[in-house]
């Protein structure tokens, strides 16, 4: 049998100990140390506490997210289109630097930003799904799509934000479209078909606006005179 002090002397360490957990001590023990993410063998990467998050991973403070490929594509859009109605000012219709019309780059820039980049970048998503693959059957159905159907769309709503941002009037605008439009939907008829086919086939979704608009930037230019020839 256990002697009296024997057992209030077990009673006192336990209560010791238990004051010691509850006051959290035994965290900084060699199992303390384990449960908070550390190896009693040796040094160990701390998780983080109950609550709080880790390090971003990749992530330096005040960094910005790099711009995603289509935000890219838009603005090379934009940037491409002020550049076709540069040349159309330059050498089609040879103003030279004194007479090139500032506001009408801005305005082509200002429609490759805001319509051509995202209108085209989002119909080349909706044509990856309505048509997937990467064929050259899926390829040419991609074309017959892309210029049968939304072309001709495309292509008349482009002349009427143009029109409409040169300050036309309603029956001006409707005008200068009837005047303009075979001739141009003729023409990009002579150019799309082919380039579009080898867009379809050989480039990933996500670069096919860029390169679009690197191979339009003649096409550009030739829209650019149409759309502002009064």
């Amino acid at each position: 049998m256990a002697q009296p002090g024997t057992v209030l002397a077990r009673g006192a360490a336990l209560g010791r100990c238990g004051r010691a957990c509850a006051a959290g001590r035994l965290g900084a023990g060699r199992w303390g140390s384990w449960a908070l993410g550390r190896t009693p063998w040796g040094r160990g990467r701390a998780e983080p506490a109950l609550g709080q998050e880790g390090p971003a991973v990749g992530r330096g403070l005040g960094s910005r997210p790099a711009p995603r490929p289509p935000e890219r594509a838009v603005l090379a859009a934009g940037a491409l289109m002020g550049a076709g109605d540069v040349i159309a000012q330059q050498l089609v219709e040879q103003r030279g630097l004194r007479g090139h019309h500032g506001p009408r780059t801005l305005k082509m820039m200002a429609i490759g930003f805001c319509f051509v980049g995202p209108v085209v970048g989002s119909w080349y998503k909706i044509l990856d799904q309505l048509i997937p693959g990467t064929t050259k059957v899926v390829a040419v159905k991609k074309m017959v799509l892309d210029q049968g159907g939304f072309a001709p769309c495309f292509l008349g709503c482009f002349l009427a934000i143009t029109g409409a941002m040169n300050g036309l009037s309603a029956a001006e605008n409707w005008s200068k479209i009837q005047q303009d439009y075979v001739d141009a939907l003729l023409t990009n008829y002579c150019i799309w078909p082919p380039v579009q086919i080898a867009n379809f086939y050989f480039v990933p979704l996500k670069h096919r606006l860029a390169i679009v608009q690197c191979v339009a930037i003649v096409w550009n230019c030739y829209l650019s005179w149409k759309a502002n020839r009064m």
